[in-house]
C-alpha cells in the first residue's frame, strides 16, 4: 500500500489523468441511453404507469425467454421500425438486451427520435434471471 502512495505522488499527472478519464467514463456511460432501472423498478413501471419493455435481442433469444409482455424489435432493425411503438413516445419504455451492452445505444436511437422516457434495464436479462424474476417462453 506504501508503495501505491509513493507511485501516485511520484507520478501525480499520470494519476490524476487517469482518474479524469475514469470519471468522465463513467458519467458518459451513465448517460449514453437513459437511466437504468432495477428488475423491480421495470415491474413497477410496467404496471403503474403502463411502460413498453422494449427487447432488442434477436427473435431466437427472445422465444427461449422474455420478460412478460415485452416487445421485439432487434436492435439492427430498430431504427426502421419505429412506427410500431409511435403510441409509446410519451410513456416510459424500458429496453432490454442480453447483458445490457445494446440497450444503451438503442436507447440513444430512441431518444434521438423524440421518445421522452427511455430507460434500461441494468443488467438486461441476465440481471431478471439472477433476481429470479420468471421468464415466458414462446414455441418455436
Amino acid at each position: 500500500m506504501d508503495r501505491v502512495i509513493e507511485f501516485a505522488m511520484t507520478h501525480y499527472i499520470l494519476v490524476g489523468s487517469f482518474l479524469g478519464l475514469l470519471i468522465a467514463f463513467l458519467l458518459l456511460e451513465s448517460r449514453r441511453g437513459g437511466k437504468t432501472v432495477s428488475s423491480q423498478e421495470l415491474s413497477r413501471l410496467v404496471n403503474t404507469a403502463g411502460a413498453l419493455v422494449l427487447d432488442v435481442r434477436e427473435p431466437k433469444e427472445f422465444r427461449e425467454g422474455h420478460i412478460t409482455d415485452a416487445k421485439n424489435i432487434t436492435f439492427s432493425s430498430l431504427a426502421t421500425n419505429l412506427k410500431d411503438i409511435e403510441a409509446y413516445k410519451d410513456k416510459p419504455v424500458i429496453v432490454v438486451c442480453k447483458m445490457g451492452q445494446h440497450s444503451g445505444a438503442a436507447g440513444k436511437v430512441l431518444s434521438s427520435n423524440g421518445f421522452s422516457d427511455v430507460r434500461r434495464l441494468s443488467g438486461g436479462i441476465s440481471g431478471w434471471k439472477a433476481d429470479g424474476l420468471p421468464l415466458i417462453k414462446k414455441a418455436k
